[in-house]
């Protein structure tokens, strides 16, 4: 671990940054999963869901994962 003390800005920056990766790699393995069953079975291939993230989710997660480093 770093001694450094980060700003508040740095600290928010990297829990976005940590927000963003997290539902990118949720997305990604939902992507997987579909993919997955549509080889399995050619016959009933699903589409693939929202692959929109929008600003308010990360910032919901974000949030979220703030208030875990937080907690006492």
């Amino acid at each position: 671990m770093s001694s450094v003390n980060k700003s508040g800005f740095e600290i928010r920056a990297d829990l976005l940054s940590q927000a963003q990766g997290l539902l990118e790699g949720n997305l990604d393995r939902e992507n997987q999963k579909v993919y997955l069953h549509n080889e399995n079975f050619p016959n009933d291939k699903k589409n693939l869901g929202d692959q929109h993230i929008s600003i308010d989710e990360v910032v919901k997660v974000a949030r979220q994962l703030n208030e875990f480093v937080n907690e006492k």
